[in-house]
C-alpha cells in the first residue's frame, strides 16, 4: 500500500484547520502545534494564562474528527481511580464490575496538570507511555488516537505540585500560548458574542489513523536526523560542541525522547505543509518547542536569569542546520 502524500490527505488536512479556525480566532502556531503532536501521535504540554482558548481548540478538532472528548479538571484532591477507572462491587450479583475513567477518549485534556498531587500524575504516566491503564491487574487499551493535552497556568503556582522530570519528558513539546493581538480580540469578542458556530465533522477517527501512517512515511534525510542528535547532544555535554561554559548552567540535557520528537515532529510538519520530504526549516520551527522543558537549569543558571528558551538559541546558533536537500535527492525522496 502506498502511503506517500495524496492530495485527498491533503485536502482533508486543510478542510479541519478550516473547521477549528470557524470557531478558534487566532492562535495558528498553538493549532499547528496540536495538529502535530496529532499526526506524530505525541502528547502536548501547554503552557498559558486562562481564556486563551486552549480547552476550545482541542475541544472543537475532537468534534471535528468525530472523537470522544474528555476534560479533567485537576485538583489537589484528585484520586488515581477519579482519571483511569476503578473496580465497582454490585451488591445484588455479588460481582465486581469496572467503570472506566475519562481517560477513556480520543483527546483527553488535563487541565491545570500541576495542581495534582505525585500519586495522580504518575497514573497518567502508564496512559501516555503505554496507551493503556491496569485496573486491579487487568490491562485495558485506550481509544486510538489517543493524544493528551495537559495545561499548566504560569500565574498562581501558589498549591501547584512541579511535573516529575519522567513524566514532562513524555510529553513531545511544550508550548507557549500568547494573548491575543488586538485585532484578533476584536474578532474573538465579535465572534463569541454573535450567533453561534456549528461545525461540521469533517473526518473520522479512523481518517486520522490513516494520516498518521502517512506521516510515519514522510522521508527524513540522514543529515537532518544527525542534525537533531547533534542537537539534543549539545544539551547535554555543551563543551563537545564548541559551547564553552553552557554546562555550567545545565544540570540535566534532553534524553533521546527529544531526539525522536525533533524527527517525528518535522515530519508531521513537513505534511502539514504538503510536502512528503521533510527539510530543515521544519525541524528547526520545532526545536524549542520539542527542548525547553527537557532542560533543567541548575542554580547558577537560574541566577543569571537565563530561561531554557535562551539556552535554545545559544545551542542552535552554535550548530549548523544542514543545507536543504538538491532538487534531484526530493525527487528521489
Amino acid at each position: 500500500m502506498d502511503t506517500s502524500q495524496t492530495p485527498e490527505s491533503a485536502q482533508l488536512m486543510e478542510q479541519i484547520l478550516y473547521e477549528v479556525k470557524r470557531v478558534v480566532v487566532g492562535q495558528d502556531r498553538f493549532l499547528e502545534r496540536v495538529m502535530v503532536a496529532m499526526l506524530a501521535q505525541g502528547h502536548l504540554l501547554v503552557e498559558g494564562v486562562p481564556g486563551l482558548a486552549k480547552t476550545l481548540t482541542v475541544k472543537t478538532l475532537a468534534d471535528v474528527v468525530r472523537g470522544r472528548f474528555k476534560r479533567i479538571q485537576f485538583t489537589p484532591d484528585l484520586v488515581p481511580a477519579d482519571l483511569v477507572g476503578t473496580r465497582i462491587y454490585n451488591q445484588k450479583t455479588g460481582d465486581f464490575s469496572t467503570s472506566l475513567g475519562p481517560v477513556f477518549a480520543n483527546l483527553l485534556l488535563a487541565d491545570e496538570i500541576n495542581r495534582a498531587p505525585a500519586k495522580v500524575q504518575s497514573a497518567l504516566l502508564e496512559v501516555m507511555q503505554e496507551r493503556q491503564v491496569t485496573i486491579a491487574g487487568e490491562s485495558h487499551k485506550v481509544p486510538s488516537p489517543f493524544l493528551v493535552m495537559a495545561t499548566q497556568n504560569p500565574i498562581e503556582t501558589e498549591g501547584t505540585y512541579p511535573l516529575p522530570e519522567a513524566q514532562v519528558d513524555r510529553f513531545m513539546m511544550k508550548v507557549l500560548v500568547d494573548y491575543p493581538t488586538d485585532e484578533e480580540e476584536y474578532v474573538i469578542v465579535e465572534r463569541v458574542t454573535g450567533p453561534a458556530v456549528q461545525v461540521q465533522a469533517v473526518a473520522t477517527t479512523e481518517q486520522l489513523a490513516a494520516l498518521q501512517a502517512q506521516c510515519r512515511n514522510v522521508y527524513v534525510d540522514p543529515s537532518l536526523v544527525q542534525y537533531a542528535v547533534k542537537l539534543v547532544s549539545a544539551t547535554r555535554t555543551p563543551d563537545k560542541h564548541g559551547l564553552k561554559g553552557l554546562g555550567a548552567f545545565i544540570t540535566y540535557g534532553a534524553s533521546p525522547r527529544a531526539t525522536i520528537g525533533l524527527v517525528e515532529g518535522a515530519r508531521a510538519l513537513a505534511m502539514l505543509r504538503g510536502r512528503t520530504y521533510a527539510l530543515p526549516e521544519d525541524m528547526i520551527d520545532l526545536v524549542p518547542d520539542v527542548l525547553r522543558h527537557r532542560l533543567v537549569l541548575s542554580y547558577e543558571g537560574l541566577a543569571e536569569g537565563l530561561d531554557a528558551d535562551a539556552l535554545i538559541a545559544r545551542i542552535m546558533g552554535a550548530i549548523t542546520p544542514p543545507a536543504k536537500p538538491l532538487e534531484h535527492e526530493k525527487r528521489a525522496a
